[in-house]
């Protein structure tokens, strides 16, 4: 497998994605939830892993997330993970509690594993039953030998225009340690985790505790720093896999290349985060908002995430329209207490407001700047050095047609 080398000694592989760690398979193919896209994944470690999830925080929570939090509140170890699109499997109460059980059992007996040790996931339509004989099937014609990564990679999707899938390698203690994910989001996303699932699998020996620490550290820099369109969904979770496989000695803060290890995790979270929100329903153009100089990171998110989540921000981004008054606007109702006169902003390099006022700057050249897919967004609001990144997409008349058409 080839090597593209990134900063810091951390190794992106080319192809890489969720089944690249030592020990892990992964695959997917079409049971028939869906007309004929591949609409059923899995992900198996050879051994059990230790695991850790984050879920979504709107109060319909679907019933695989309530199976999968039972799974992990046993003892933080799973071995294999099942997964469908189409249907989401949440507002379906017992009937859907019984059917994500059911998923759940069918995938242990197919491996012979304990209950417990399998996660389940679902994402699609909301308040439609699954089709457990369609699924039962499924999961029963699995090939335990497979490793098509790029098919699980696929099957988890449902408006999503391309797999989101990404794999680094870095040393420690002179052992290769290899950190994969894969992820799905392309609608209904806001920050503090929204429709999106994100898996995130290692060989990695890491301490539990650490592991944890860092699944939550990094979701709050990353998944909840973006957003699509304002909503949060039902179902889905950010999942982290540490099978041991690597064989390095246990990692946690005190290890020498601890630093190494995060900072490549880090990489793979921001990675996924940024290729979800890339490809909002119905992008052209990814939006990156740094703000600093704020008292705390906290404010600095929030800040981040009024200009992200302005419609009218997204729709001038969309046009090429230089309208800095809605950032402005958006920074004025973040909540957040500013001094408007230590206020700048720039779009790309070019500086729009200094101090609270209005810089000069030359139209022609604003316009090229915001024909580009990737438009950065700087804002100052004071001399602190604390500093947040968030990122989001612009709002085309294609997210209107994709969603007013969703159930036909």
């Amino acid at each position: 497998m080839g090597m593209a080398t990134t900063k810091q000694e951390i190794k992106k592989l080319d192809h890489g994605g969720v089944s690249s760690p030592k020990g892990f398979r992964a695959g997917g193919r079409h049971c028939g939830i869906r007309k004929e896209k591949p609409d059923l994944g899995w992900l198996i470690s050879d051994t059990p892993a230790d695991a850790f999830a984050v879920y979504t925080t709107n109060k319909f929570q679907a019933a695989p997330l309530k199976v999968t939090q039972e799974s992990l509140a046993i003892e933080h170890k799973l071995q294999a993970l099942i997964v469908n699109s189409g249907i989401a499997n949440a507002c379906t109460g017992e009937q859907g509690l019984q059917d994500a059980y059911r998923m759940r059992a069918e995938m242990a007996d197919k491996f012979k594993l304990a209950k417990h040790h399998v996660a389940v996931a679902s994402t699609g339509l909301i308040g439609d039953f699954l089709p457990m004989e369609k699924l039962t099937t499924g999961i029963s014609a699995i090939n335990p030998e497979d490793n098509l990564g790029h098919s699980f990679e696929t099957a988890i999707l449902t408006t999503d225009t391309r797999e989101k899938k990404i794999a680094v390698q870095i040393e420690i203690d002179d052992q290769k340690v290899t950190i994969g994910g894969a992820a799905k989001g392309s609608g209904m996303i806001n920050p503090n985790m929204a429709t999106m699932l994100g898996f995130i699998t290692t060989d990695a020996n890491v301490e539990p505790g650490a592991l944890e620490q860092q699944l939550k550290h990094l979701t709050n820099q990353t998944f909840n720093m973006i957003t699509v369109d304002g909503d949060t969904s039902t179902n889905d979770m950010v999942l982290v896999m540490a099978n041991g496989q690597a064989s390095n000695q246990p990692l946690e803060p005190n290890h020498p290349q601890w630093e190494l290890f995060a900072k490549a995790l880090a990489f793979i979270f921001q990675y996924l985060a940024k290729e979800i929100a890339r490809d909002g329903e119905g992008a052209t153009k990814l939006i990156e908002v740094q703000v600093e100089g704020t008292n705390t990171e906290i404010e600095a998110r929030k800040i981040a995430k009024a200009i992200m989540g302005s419609n009218l921000v997204k729709t001038a981004i969309h046009g090429a329209d230089a309208n800095w008054g809605r950032i402005i606007t958006a920074i004025g109702y973040s909540g957040v207490d500013i001094i408007p006169s230590q206020v700048s902003v720039k779009i790309g390099d070019i500086p729009v407001v200094k101090n609270g006022l209005p810089v000069l700057f030359d139209e022609e050249k604003m316009k090229l700047k915001l024909a580009e897919t990737e438009i950065g967004i700087f804002v100052k609001v004071g001399e602190s050095n604390t500093k947040a990144l968030g990122w989001g997409c612009d709002l085309s008349y294609e997210y209107v047609r994709i969603n007013a058409l969703y159930r036909t």
